[in-house]
């Protein structure tokens, strides 16, 4: 159900994978099975996000060629400081104002393909644009936990 391959293939255009084994151990305390991050991202109860919404195409894709000229083409992190100005900048959503800061939501708050990219993408990671029933999306996961 949770594990389809567009959360993933997403997940990769943000290239979190590398220094995130640190991230890992923190979140796998004591409960993890295996301790693999594959298997710790479509198993965890609650993410913490930040997002940025849009209603049109190009003003998503602008925001995200922000945060790739900034640091996705150089494979780094975006950093959730730099994060929340862009969010601040493009974002129509609410949580703009903040940064994009969703805080922490369980599994079955959130609507269908946002839910699985949330809860599908590596801490640390952002993903690349993708459509919604609310618009367009970027999301960048701080955290997840059981």
């Amino acid at each position: 159900m949770g594990k389809d391959s567009k959360p993933k293939e997403s997940a990769k255009k943000g290239k979190g994978k590398q220094p995130s084994s640190g991230e890992e151990e923190k979140t796998s305390k004591g409960k993890g099975k295996g301790g693999k991050s594959g298997d710790e991202l479509g198993t965890c109860t609650y993410v913490k996000a930040r997002h940025i919404l849009c209603e049109k195409q190009g003003q998503i894709n602008e925001a995200y060629k922000k945060l790739q000229e900034g640091w996705l083409s150089n494979g780094d992190k975006v950093p959730p400081a730099e994060f929340a100005k862009v969010a601040a900048e493009y974002s129509e959503c609410p949580s703009g104002k903040k940064g994009g800061d969703l805080g922490w939501f369980p599994r079955g708050k959130m609507a269908g393909p946002f839910q699985e990219v949330a809860f599908g993408t590596p801490v640390g990671a952002t993903t690349a644009p993708f459509k919604s029933t609310h618009g367009y999306h970027i999301i960048l996961c701080e955290g997840r936990k059981n």
